[in-house]
């Protein structure tokens, strides 16, 4: 039977919401190769109790290895546990979430299991018992359909392009215990971002800003727009406003800082340089606000208003809240 493993995150003992989404993608892989979906989950003691949410959205068996050095996440560590995984279930493929951790993760598996790994994940099928993904390639440009023929496929697929969905599994959670080794780091603590605001690369609505805000105290247009649309919305800047400091690097939407998707997407006071396209170029709805009409940005615009954004960005806060009242 050809199975596929999901690997979900946790972050604290609790499942980050695009552990729903990389299910998701397996389950219907899953399907196309006529297989079962599985999830994997790697903690500490006490995880078990917060994953059997992974069955309504396709995990037909949830897999929790515990243990104390697995709480936080170590790269080296991870990475021995999750191969150690798939040798033992002999996967068809192994999805992983193209996340910061993600990213770190799943290059270190395919290393350790001498496979290809296909990177960044908008497609997925299967046709003949193999699986072909599709891609972004050329800084979003173009997609490329690529296929391996080694066993198992490993990818990590974009954040927010598989919506979660609810299907029938059963869901049954069993914990082990996984093979972890001694690593050559330790994570001593973490330094969260202030405000415990949502992450860029999660957000279903990003508002982003560039060089055309003029100053970082300027932001506050920004953040009146991101309040007016809810808890689902997050800031996002372009590389020169965070090179200048003006705001943090968690926020750098682009080549060379988060790759994002949400279903709407706000470019304003943003010229559209193709770095910062790579970024977000298959966000769902586009919407681009500035003064230059021949700004690249509306070249990739559904909607492009060409005017003051301190004057456009007030207005457009107000007329969200009216909708929202």
């Amino acid at each position: 039977m050809a199975n596929v493993l999901a690997v979900v995150e946790q972050k604290d003992g609790a499942l980050r919401g695009v552990s729903a989404e990389v299910v998701t993608a397996a389950a219907e892989l899953a399907a196309s190769l006529g297989g079962e979906a599985h999830a994997l989950a790697l903690g500490g003691p006490g995880l078990s109790g917060q994953v059997a949410s992974l069955g309504k959205h396709g995990a037909a068996r949830i897999r929790v290895g515990e243990d104390a050095a697995l709480a936080s996440f170590v790269p080296e560590s991870h990475a021995q546990a999750v191969a150690a995984a798939v040798k033992q279930g002999g996967y068809a493929a192994v999805l992983f979430a193209a996340t910061a951790q993600g990213k770190d993760l799943a290059p270190r598996v395919a290393a350790l299991l001498d496979v290809p790994l296909a990177t960044d994940v908008t497609g997925l099928e299967a046709a003949g018992g193999a699986v072909t993904a599709t891609r972004p390639v050329y800084a979003g440009k173009a997609f490329a359909r690529v296929r391996s023929e080694a066993t198992p496929f490993l990818a990590s697929v974009r954040p927010n392009v598989f919506q979660p969905k609810e299907r029938s599994a059963a869901g049954a959670v069993e914990t082990f215990k996984p093979e972890v080794g001694a690593a050559r780091t330790k994570v001593r603590e973490f330094k969260a971002a202030g405000g415990g605001a949502l992450d860029v690369g999660e957000a279903t609505i990003v508002v982003s800003g560039g060089r055309g805000m003029k100053d970082p105290a300027q932001w506050s247009l920004l953040e009146q727009l991101r309040d007016a649309l809810g808890s689902g919305c997050a800031l996002g800047a372009s590389r020169a406003v965070v090179d200048a400091g003006w705001r943090p690097h968690g926020e750098q939407v682009g080549q060379t800082g988060k790759t994002v998707a949400p279903k709407l997407y706000f470019a304003i006071g943003i010229s559209g340089a193709i770095q910062h396209l790579a970024g977000m170029r298959t966000s769902g709805t586009i919407v681009a606000i500035n003064k230059d009409p021949d700004a690249p940005i509306f070249k990739v615009a559904d909607y492009g208003i060409v005017g003051d954004l301190f004057e456009v960005v007030p207005k457009l806060t107000e007329a969200v809240r009216a909708c929202r009242r």
